[in-house]
């Protein structure tokens, strides 16, 4: 949208106009057409895109991401404020970094809860492995929460095999 406002804003302009206002250069790489490139001339490269490979590192890149564009959109809005035909739609874009920044926000808040969250297994059978009973959770069926491994074997857990409301259980497993 922003080069879009600024192909508008420079359609119809002689090249002598840009050259007067700083944009000779410009004009001799780029004519009219819309060039992604910062301030300073360096132009978009893909290396602007952070992705590790992890959920709270990409929504935290995402966080800064939306802050920079606000505050890109708030400095041109200082720019420009004697033309509100170019300020409304930066306002607009700022604020709607303003909501992606929020939503990001959000998104990261519900990563990091569910990655606090115990692991449970989500079946209605307990699972064997050398030995080792787990206790598996699901809300639906209102299972206990078992919060670690219990032996299966262990004289603890002898009757748990048996009967799997003991509530005497010393680890709090009760196997079945």
């Amino acid at each position: 949208m922003v080069g879009t406002i600024v192909h508008q804003l420079t359609d119809g302009v002689c090249p002598e106009e840009l050259e007067k206002a700083g944009l000779g250069a410009y004009y001799t790489d780029h004519g009219v057409d819309v060039y992604p490139q910062s301030a300073a001339g360096v132009p978009f490269t893909a290396s602007y895109i952070a992705a590790k490979g992890d959920p709270i590192a990409n929504l935290q890149e995402n966080l800064a991401a939306e802050q920079k564009a606000r505050a890109t959109y708030e400095k041109l809005i200082d720019l420009c404020k004697d033309d509100p035909d170019v300020v409304e739609p930066l306002r607009f874009l700022r604020q709607r970094e303003v909501v992606h920044f929020q939503r990001f926000g959000e998104a990261l808040r519900g990563v990091q809860d569910k990655l606090a969250q115990k692991k449970f297994c989500m079946t209605n059978n307990p699972i064997q492995n050398n030995g080792l009973c787990l206790k598996e959770f699901n809300s639906v069926n209102n299972y206990n929460v078992c919060d670690s491994v219990c032996d299966c074997n262990n004289s603890n857990n002898s009757n748990n095999s048996n009967n799997s409301n003991n509530s005497n259980n010393s680890n709090n497993c009760g196997c079945r």
